[in-house]
């Protein structure tokens, strides 16, 4: 008897998948706030160097009466590079010969200005805190607020290395019950960090949990799903990333005080723990793992809460054994890099597969983590993203069957770099313009991780698929940390960061072309299988070629 027909007589989808599904998609919406957190946390507000005549009372008291504040502006703070206060430099001294009328405001020299030695003045209008105000992360320090993204986002791959393999040894739900406790334990204490180091360790940790999370979600939907619901499962499971990023600005536009937006999205995680030993661990891995009576207990309990105990009841731990032959065969074939990479058929496939997801790492990344730069109204641009980040997914789902696997990802990879570039010739005065091509693009980026996600498992054998999802993961995440970093690049020009995740996008896209189509094709599970597939694209293209030739002449 095979595993599926197992889950068969138990339920395969009734009353328990359904509460499963509620249970492990509603943390996977908090999960995205600790995800996108950092563009409200960690918000760049208006700010200025402190000067004396300004924010010095007793200084202030010194000057005319007859001056306004924009008057002692003037004469504290050299103009910008955008025609405003300069945001990194002050005058040494008070310039009063900039308030002559017949002088001009460029009538100074660099010499007679000076860094922000005594601080800055921030404006916490929107924001009534923020690390980047907390730590003073402007100016000479600005790097460091990518930097603090990029080693989030290692913890996402080094927990993706660790969690993996952990599970595959202590069990699934193990794995996520330690996770959500490590993310509540370390989230909160991020709130409380003293100094920027502990916030970014602790932001580590947080982000060490999240993989741990995503994986094990993943893989336990999965395995309490029959094949014909597998999919929606996992769509549902996509759409949970969706609607978290529409919750994280609903909670970031009521909580602007960055330790308490830190607390709120944190505790909720203690509740997941609590609730999480309630969750089955995966029969699938308890037998493939030898422990069979343990698997047995969690079968007839999934068939009592889906109706069928009798069912469950019937189940002896004979016939188990007969359950994971199959899926021993596939587990003990071998499995590696270098078979991807020096298999005919397969080397291809792989450069193309991992250049797609680093594409796709790279500039979601990028963009999604710096939505100032996007638009004037981050709570609002954020809002779009999600909605239309959900209607894109519905749409790509149906538009696959129909269009096909290798034309969408292709598209879906190419819009977003075309919305990027475009957004370079917009002028910054256009928000409106500049906000509507940024949820295009993002939008693209959704469109094209539904592509990528189902477009990689049909392009792999089964006896390697999940090294060549693992290997696209890798590169996606490798991407990620170097996105936030290519926005230092903007020091030298405004839109040289967006010339490069355009491109990435634009040059995954038009990669796609060379991967062949999967649409209607079977699964492959032997290398075999994939070069007999080929064989057959090759024939039916030289006969339809032949026939194309002789119809001509």
């Amino acid at each position: 008897m095979a595993f599926s027909e197992l889950l068969d007589r138990v339920g395969a989808l009734g009353r328990f998948q359904v509460l499963q599904m509620v249970a492990l998609v509603v943390p996977i919406m908090w999960l995205t706030t600790q995800n996108l957190v950092e563009n409200f946390s960690a918000a760049v507000p208006s700010h200025r160097c402190w000067v004396p005549l300004l924010d010095n009372g007793t200084a202030q008291a010194s000057t005319p009466g007859t001056l306004g504040p924009e008057a002692l502006l003037t004469v504290s703070i050299p103009p910008g590079p955008n025609h405003g206060p300069h945001q990194c430099r002050r005058f040494r001294h008070p310039q009063w010969q900039l308030l002559d009328p017949n002088i001009t405001a460029t009538n100074w020299s660099e010499a007679a200005t000076e860094p922000c030695v005594d601080g800055w003045v921030y404006d916490l209008s929107t924001f009534t805190s923020t690390i980047v105000a907390e730590w003073d992360l402007v100016c000479d320090s600005q790097a460091l607020r990518p930097i603090a993204q990029s080693i989030y986002l290692a913890g996402i791959l080094v927990g993706a290395a660790v969690c993996g393999q952990a599970s595959d040894r202590l069990g699934r739900r193990l794995v996520l019950t330690w996770s959500y406790l490590q993310m509540a334990v370390w989230g909160t204490a991020v709130a409380f960090a003293p100094t920027f180091p502990v916030y970014c360790l602790f932001r580590f940790l947080v982000a060490f949990a999240v993989a741990g999370i995503m994986m094990n979600t993943a893989t336990l939907l999965m395995e309490w799903t029959s094949a014909q619901a597998r999919g929606s499962a996992m769509t549902l499971n996509a759409m949970g990333f969706s609607f978290g990023q529409v919750l994280m600005a609903a909670v970031a536009y009521g909580v602007r005080d960055w330790v308490l937006l830190q607390l709120v999205i944190s505790a909720p995680f203690f509740l997941c723990f609590v609730y999480s030993w309630w969750l089955a661990e995966s029969a699938r891995w308890l037998l493939i793992t030898g422990r069979l009576q343990w698997g047995l207990r969690e079968l007839q309990r999934v068939a009592a809460i889906n109706g069928k105990r009798a069912a469950g009841d019937a189940l002896t731990i004979e016939v188990l054994p007969s359950a994971t032959q199959e899926d021993l065969s596939v587990s003990q074939a071998p499995a590696s890099l270098g078979t991807l990479l020096r298999t005919p058929g397969l080397g291809l496939r792989t450069c193309v597969s991992a250049l797609c997801w680093f594409g796709f790492g790279f500039t979601f990344y990028g963009l999604a983590l710096d939505l100032q730069a996007l638009g004037s109204n981050v709570f609002l641009l954020q809002v779009f993203i999600g909605v239309v980040d959900i209607l894109v997914k519905i749409g790509i789902l149906l538009l696959l069957n129909r269009v096909g696997r290798r034309p969408m990802q292709a598209v879906s990879l190419m819009l977003t770099g075309l919305c990027i570039l475009a957004n370079m010739l917009v002028p910054h005065e256009m928000g409106t313009l500049r906000s509507a091509l940024a949820v295009l693009g993002l939008g693209g980026l959704g469109a094209a991780f539904t592509c990528i996600t189902i477009y990689t498992g049909e392009l792999f054998p089964t006896v390697l698929r999940m090294t060549a999802v693992g290997l696209g993961q890798m590169a996606a995440r490798g991407g990620a940390i170097l996105g936030p970093m290519v926005r230092l690049l903007a020091v030298q020009s405004p839109s040289l960061p967006l010339l490069l995740y355009g491109a990435a996008s634009v040059l995954s896209g038009l990669a796609t072309f060379l991967l062949p189509e999967t649409q209607g094709l079977p699964l492959p599970d032997t290398i075999q299988d994939v070069q007999s597939q080929a064989v057959k694209k090759a024939t039916h293209s030289t006969r339809r070629h032949s026939v194309l030739k002789s119809t001509w002449f």
